[in-house]
């Protein structure tokens, strides 16, 4: 038997009773030809049709123990690979939960794509009081995604597809949203378009799926307006350049260009590692500094390329000192973007290797000497006479971590050693500091993000937590004991919500809400499935990451943000390395 049903946009459905393939599993087999890895997801009546195709394709699932926790990992795995992170998730309780996640990932332009369920065609919006019922779970969504759709048919699927990983690849990027009513999941899909077959060469490569799709690319520059950034900087004679999270992928272009201006160059916390570690030209991620912020403040030329200026990475004090004085040059994939929060005299909507590469070649030949080297010298004994004990100890420990353990990743929380090392430890290299104090600045991303980012690299991770802030999400570690993952992660004592706590001291504020019990993390550890050490000494530290960095387990390690190995620590630590 076979039921015609009527649509929200008229076009009728075919339900069949026994479908040859359904909408589900055809789901599943386009996400495979666009080059999807893995799916972060906790099945539920609602969504277990979308499993039924899975084991068809090499398409990895992974369990979190919560949705918020899935948004958090697909975050993650983005950030540390460069991979598109799925979400299945389930119709109304589900959707409320990851939203805070894909909140983040908007606010920081993290690709994610977001399937779910919602109520029948029939039931949809009907304030019938159906199980998982909202009045417009799509228009809810839509607020934290850059776009939200529902698949109404079958037929509609391959292009609502297409659109989202348009959007991933040739937009500003961020969190995609799309929903399938739980009956046009199990309809029949067998007369829908089927994923083109790759060609041999490309299935018997890893990851190269997407060399056979229509790449939809970012905007190029143009020419002309690249000559007149060229022109206009001719007559600087202070300038400098912010590099943001957008300049990610771009190679060593970035390095080059800094040369070839000859300007003191910045990275927010999402470009750590563009320029490397100790390089001359490089003041790292120091311009909400004072000593920062005036070299910023004077310039008379300020290129901006893949930063949206915001007070997450220039006013991290939130004093609102941060200012720009001299021709603002601006270079994004994001046309809202290039006018807001300062006009730009010079705005070029563009994909920033290609706009960075063409700014090269331009001025390869040309020779500038804006003195450079002395500004970022002077700015780095500045910044230097304001280094405190507790800020060289922290920054210490992140450094010592990064120079032992090969290829590391640190994924944060928002939690003191975060803080200081957003602004003191240089990265290696992209993609290797990420947390979730920029943006939107949740608590409880540092833990399931740095799970997806394990997932996602297969490099090891660190993942930096306060404990007030792993209550938040501490049920995903045993997700990764579930997985084997010898995630370290570095748990920061300072027993409770320690930076709320000296806002409030410092303000003459009453402590309430901020001296919170905390957990006795060894047994719980033990309970998740996890080792545990209490770290105490620099050379404990090192010997148990020899152990621990190549187990088949997580590990807590807690350390008290007033032990004396810290501040010894602290004392040797060369600051810009």
């Amino acid at each position: 038997m076979t039921q015609l049903m009527q649509t929200p946009d008229s076009s009728p459905v075919n339900f069949s009773d026994s479908p040859s393939l359904t909408c589900g599993e055809l789901l599943v087999q386009w996400l495979e030809y666009y080059g999807v890895e893995t799916v972060f997801g906790i099945p539920g009546v609602h969504t277990v049709e979308l499993y039924r195709g899975l084991p068809s394709t090499n398409i990895r699932h992974v369990t979190p123990r919560h949705e918020q926790g899935a948004g958090f990992m697909a975050d993650g795995y983005y950030r540390a690979s460069g991979k598109i992170g799925v979400c299945f998730i389930i119709t109304g309780p589900g959707m409320t939960n990851i939203m805070t996640a894909m909140a983040q990932a908007l606010a920081d332009s993290i690709p994610m794509l977001v399937i779910s369920s919602v109520n029948k065609v029939k039931d949809t919006g009907s304030g019938e009081g159906h199980l998982h019922e909202l009045h417009d779970q799509q228009g809810m969504v839509s607020k934290v995604a850059l776009t939200s759709k529902t698949i109404w048919q079958p037929e509609s699927l391959p292009k609502v597809i297409a659109e989202a990983f348009a959007l991933f690849n040739g937009a500003r990027p961020g969190p995609v949203y799309i929903q399938l009513p739980i009956d046009v999941i199990t309809a029949d899909a067998s007369h829908v378009a089927k994923p083109p077959k790759l060609n041999a060469v490309a299935n018997s490569q890893a990851n190269t799926n997407r060399v056979s799709l229509p790449q939809v690319t970012r905007p190029l520059p143009n020419p002309t307006q690249l000559d007149l950034i060229v022109q206009s900087l001719k007559t600087a004679k202070n300038p400098v350049i912010l590099y943001g999270g957008g300049c990610v992928d771009v190679d060593h272009d970035a390095q080059r260009l800094a040369e070839l201006i000859d300007a003191p160059t910045f990275l927010t916390i999402n470009a750590k590692g563009l320029l490397p570690p100790g390089h001359p030209l490089s003041l790292g991620s120091n311009q909400s500094l004072d000593a920062g912020r005036a070299v910023i403040t004077e310039a008379d030329w300020v290129l901006a390329i893949g930063t949206e200026l915001g007070e997450t990475d220039y006013d991290v004090f939130f004093n609102g000192g941060f200012k720009i004085n001299g021709t603002l040059v601006r270079i994004d994939c994001d046309a809202q973007q290039l006018q807001r929060p300062f006009i730009a005299d010079i705005a070029v909507l563009s994909d920033a290797q290609i706009a960075i590469s063409g700014l090269c070649s331009r001025l390869k030949g040309q020779t500038f000497d804006h003195q450079a080297l002395s500004r970022v010298d002077e700015a780095k004994h500045a910044i230097l006479k304001d280094v405190t004990t507790d800020f060289a100890g922290q920054n210490a420990l992140l450094k010592l971590i990064r120079d032992e353990v090969e290829d590391v990743i640190f994924v944060g929380d928002s939690t003191q050693p975060v803080y200081s090392g957003n602004l003191g430890l240089e990265a290696l290299a992209t993609r290797k500091w990420f947390n979730s104090s920029t943006g939107f600045g949740t608590l409880g991303y540092g833990l399931p993000a740095a799970i997806g980012a394990m997932v996602g690299s297969n490099l090891p991770v660190v993942s930096l937590m306060g404990d007030g802030g792993i209550q938040f999400t501490i049920a995903e570690l045993i997700c990764a004991a579930e997985l084997e993952l010898p995630l370290i992660v570095l748990l920061w004592n300072n027993q409770g919500y320690g930076e709320i706590r000296r806002y409030m001291e410092e303000g003459g504020l009453p402590l309430i809400g901020v001296n919170i019990k905390t957990p006795h993390f060894e047994p719980l550890a033990a309970g998740f499935g996890a080792g545990y050490r209490r770290i105490t000494a620099k050379q404990q530290l090192l010997d148990a990451l020899k152990t621990d960095i190549n187990g088949k387990q997580p590990f807590i390690y807690e350390v008290d943000e007033a032990d004396d190995f810290l501040k010894e620590m602290g004392k040797t630590m060369i600051y810009f390395s």
